[in-house]
């Protein structure tokens, strides 16, 4: 089933695993689910019969336009979360949800005046803030899951820089570093964003410092071969970024030591 809407979906039953383009949900009762417009979502019931059971809210992208919903809607990046990332609400986070989700079902049951969208929209926004609150206690309460992650986006990183990669196809990417951890690039972003305070971004950029400290020092290279080695396609792009971070172009930095 192609969805062209914002979906949120909370299990409330087990009714079969939701297949999400190529994967299958880690979907279990008390499980809630987004969905942003574009993706493609079935049912996988391995011949069973099931009754599905549960609550959802489903909203177009035009509903929000010109709304303060609309205006944030690019910072609930869970949307954008693979099908192995969903959240596992608490029963007290349950009823929190199911709270929300009345407020919306009652504004829906009213007569249509000027106030009908704002208040819609308010209650949809207030939903997903709870729902960044409650991804902040899985990243917590879910750690065995996430245990081993900054080493592994190390391990990532070094692999990277000591293969012919950065020559091949560049600087390395947060959605590259994210596909070779089995994670999405939004939800692999935020968990870096909470274990380290950094953007997945930044640590890329000072792991990529790091790595050209130690290559400046090789005085039979030019600072464009240590550029190109790293992946920069103009030379200059390098210099700039390595004195904005270090305080010194890469030549003055050879020669302080």
């Amino acid at each position: 089933m192609y969805f062209g809407f914002y979906t949120i979906f909370l299990k409330d039953v087990k009714c079969g695993d939701l297949v999400y383009g190529r994967n299958i949900y880690d979907y279990q009762e008390g499980t809630l689910v987004f969905m942003a417009p574009g993706q493609v979502a079935g049912m996988n019931s391995n011949g069973q019969i099931y009754q599905p059971k549960g609550y959802g809210v489903v909203f177009r992208p035009d509903f929000i336009h010109g709304t303060s919903l609309g205006r944030h809607m690019q910072e609930y990046s869970f949307f954008g979360y693979q099908s192995n990332e969903a959240l596992h609400l608490s029963e007290r986070e349950r009823t929190i949800v199911l709270d929300c989700f009345s407020k919306i079902d009652h504004e829906l049951d009213q007569a249509i005046d000027k106030h009908s969208k704002k208040l819609i929209t308010t209650n949809i926004e207030l939903l997903l803030s709870h729902c960044i609150r409650f991804y902040d206690r899985q990243f917590i309460t879910r750690d065995h899951v996430h245990r081993g992650i900054l080493e592994k986006f190390e391990e990532v990183l070094n692999d990277y820089f000591v293969s012919d990669k950065p020559q091949l196809i560049g600087l390395p990417s947060v959605a590259y570093c994210a596909e070779k951890l089995n994670l999405s690039a939004n939800y692999f972003g935020d968990l870096i964003k909470k274990e380290t305070g950094k953007t997945a971004s930044e640590f890329i950029q000072s792991k990529l410092i790091n790595v050209a400290k130690e290559r400046i020092f090789d005085t039979e290279k030019t600072v464009s071969q240590i550029a190109y080695e790293l992946g920069f396609k103009y030379p200059q792009h390098f210099a700039r970024l390595f004195k904005q971070q270090v305080g010194h172009t890469p030549l003055e930095y050879r020669h302080l030591n």
